[in-house]
């Protein structure tokens, strides 16, 4: 019983498998900024973090694993574009 209860905790969608994607996109902070895709940090987490907070019951799990990562796929976002668009612009040299 306690082993199906964990098993079901550890596959809910909103359960400890997607917290090690938040995880996993902090540990890339420290990459070059070459490697990351536009593709991959989009705001579809807004939409969940929003979806999350009106929907009864209130799931604060997904509201919290959505927020943090949109937080975290903005701040690659922003290393992205600076690399891109502005390390030419203003003389900056890749992420430093």
């Amino acid at each position: 019983m306690v082993a199906s209860k964990i098993q079901a905790l550890w596959n809910h969608p909103a359960g400890p498998k997607q917290w090690g994607i938040n995880i996993a996109n902090i540990l890339n902070f420290s990459k070059p900024p070459e490697t990351i895709s536009y593709p991959q940090q989009t705001g579809t987490d807004i939409i969940c973090a929003r979806y999350s907070s009106v929907i009864t019951p209130k799931n604060w799990n997904l509201l919290g694993v959505s927020v943090t990562m949109a937080a975290t796929s903005s701040y690659q976002l922003l290393r992205k574009l600076r690399k891109d668009y502005y390390s030419d612009m203003h003389g900056l040299v890749g992420d430093e």
